[in-house]
């Protein structure tokens, strides 16, 4: 939805605006008004989450920016959940067909991938995602050869564009389940032919063949704590008991490895800083935007931590483009490892400097002053101190600065570029039932290992691990986008789209180990997509796996009662 409001000059505009990159919305709405960009302010409010669709500039925006323009009076369109279901831009839709060359011992020696990509009625992001598909197409895994080919469709469907993983769910997706059929093929476990195809700590940094320059990763350690969490090899000897007694109800057992990418395709530079203000308190700037994923916290606590000024002391300040210069957005799974590290280091170059007014004012040495409760003191000596709240007034005032300094606003903003993008890893076991009566499947546990690098806050870890799960859950059992044959959506409502409730969803077992990207100062890499990255496939797998006796060979997703019970009663 959007609400646009007449400013206070004439020929101003502010847009309240349900989107993730303001900076985006800003200029393509100033551009095609034909706007000054001064005369417009864009913000985006805490609207919940973005995943992707919320990136895309729509044609209401625009329709209702002319027409306050034209009236000179605020106008509001807010859309119902039935007009997003056909508008908003969806997720996914390829077809994929691909071959692994397989040794009899395990060894992968090659890759062929064919991917045909819907784009929908009107190409956007979506075209171009097969890209992203290709260059993860080989995922954690050493494969020295590989031919892949491409293809983008332009159909009568609505708009493609990106969604939670953007083109690497997919090729997670081809990677993983392919490699399930060669373990079935060749009578090997499907953890331990994963084990031995690996990517070893000792190659990286690597640049793969299909172009992906990883940073880091220890991908068997990731597999070995989701097995042990699982407790794999019970599990598997409770399925064999099931089997050996005709268990109408048949337990899968599914694993899946992966690496993603985040700041991907130059969205690793971000804007970023830190202000301190008369009272003492501080607010932090970035250019990425909230949506729900607890940048207040993790921003605040990086400069809490910095500065010594208490969390609830500090605001920050993002989704304005009045407020914040510049800015990605949010999208890409980048916003610690990008705006994080310039709030992070803009908060160093102001502990710096206010170092040095602490130090010329209490009569010290600069590397003798540390910062702690909210003022600045001498080390060892807390009673000789200054409080940030001093420091604010004197940064501005020349007679209270060393010599050097400048008078100015307790400020600092920059740039981070981390150079490149992060791939974060992990591996993911999923346990299902599956009534091979009626084709129904029951998730009973799911276990991720997730590897975002260095943790900055485990609860919000946590968090995006539950969700992004939920999310890949229900790609994989539940949600499917459908047409009649003339072309009509036939789940145009909540009445015919199924989303599952936490009624069908497990508790899920998350944990998480922890390898450093050196491509940014807190060592992060992005969290946000791995959920779903690493669910869907372990869960399609499970379900294969639990029918794999039985002789059937794949199902294609979402894997709902009824091309389940089709599997089975095709073979």
């Amino acid at each position: 939805g959007i609400l646009v409001e007449p400013g206070d000059k004439p020929g101003t505009m502010t847009c309240w605006i349900s989107h993730q990159t303001p900076h985006a919305a800003h200029g393509a709405i100033s551009a095609m008004l034909g706007m000054d960009p001064a005369d417009l302010r864009v913000i985006c409010p805490w609207v919940g989450g973005g995943f992707g669709p919320k990136a895309a500039v729509y044609p209401e925006y625009l329709v209702v920016a002319a027409a306050c323009r034209a009236l000179g009076a605020p106008v509001k369109w807010a859309e119902t959940r039935s007009e997003d279901m056909v508008s908003l831009v969806h997720g996914r839709d390829y077809v994929m067909t691909a071959k692994l060359g397989v040794t009899k011992d395990g060894k992968f020696t090659g890759l062929q991938g064919d991917v045909t990509a819907n784009a929908g009625a009107y190409p956007a992001i979506g075209a171009i995602l097969p890209m992203l598909t290709q260059m993860m197409s080989v995922g954690v895994y050493n494969i020295d050869k590989v031919k892949f080919a491409t293809r983008t469709v332009v159909t009568n469907t609505t708009t493609v564009g990106a969604y939670r993983g953007a083109g690497r769910p997919e090729a997670t997706q081809l990677i993983e389940r392919l490699i399930n059929v060669a373990a079935q093929k060749i009578g090997m476990d499907p953890a331990e032919i994963r084990r031995r195809n690996f990517i070893q700590p000792d190659q990286f940094p690597l640049t793969t063949n299909t172009g992906a320059d990883y940073d880091s990763g220890e991908y068997e350690k990731a597999l070995d704590a989701a097995l042990a969490a699982s407790g794999y090899d019970a599990l598997r000897e409770e399925q064999a008991r099931r089997r050996a007694a005709n268990d109408p109800i048949a337990l899968g057992i599914g694993v899946s490895a992966y690496v993603e990418v985040t700041a991907p395709v130059g969205l690793h530079v971000e804007f970023g800083a830190t202000e301190i203000h008369d009272d003492g308190t501080a607010s932090v700037f970035a250019g990425t935007s909230v949506h729900g994923q607890g940048h207040h916290t993790s921003f605040a606590m990086l400069a809490s931590e910095v500065l010594g000024i208490p969390m609830d002391q500090i605001k920050l300040v993002n989704s304005d483009t009045d407020r914040v210069p510049r800015g990605a957005g949010t999208l890409g799974s980048r916003s610690l490892q990008t705006a994080g590290s310039a709030i992070f280091l803009a908060s160093t170059e102001v502990l710096s400097r206010g170092q040095r007014i602490a130090a010329h004012l209490l009569e010290a040495a600069a590397e003798d002053i540390v910062a702690e409760a909210g003022s600045l003191h001498v080390a060892g000596t807390p009673s000789k101190s200054i409080s940030w709240a001093e420091l604010a007034v004197a940064s501005r005032d020349a007679t209270k600065l060393p010599a050097g300094l400048d008078p100015e606003v307790l400020r600092h903003e920059l740039d981070f570029d981390g150079t490149n993008s992060t791939f974060p890893f992990g591996a993911h076991v999923s346990v299902v039932e599956v009534d091979t009566e009626t084709g129904k499947v029951v998730m009973r546990r799911h276990i991720a290992v997730d590897d975002c690098g260095r943790i900055l806050n485990p609860l919000l870890v946590s968090g995006q691990q539950h969700g992004g799960i939920a999310q890949g859950a229900a790609q994989a059992l539940y949600e499917w986008i459908r047409y009649d044959d003339d072309g009509n959506p036939v789940t145009g409502t909540l009445l015919d789209y199924t989303v599952p409730s936490a009624a069908e969803l497990p508790s899920f077992e998350t944990s998480n180990t922890q390898t450093d990207s050196p491509r940014n100062p807190l060592g992060a890499k992005g969290i946000g997509e791995s959920g779903t990255i690493g669910s869907t496939p372990a869960i399609h797998n499970a379900v294969v796996d639990a029918l794999s006796h039985l002789g059937v060979v794949h199902i294609d997703m979402p894997c709902t009662p009824e091309r389940v019970w089709s599997a089975l009663n095709a073979v």
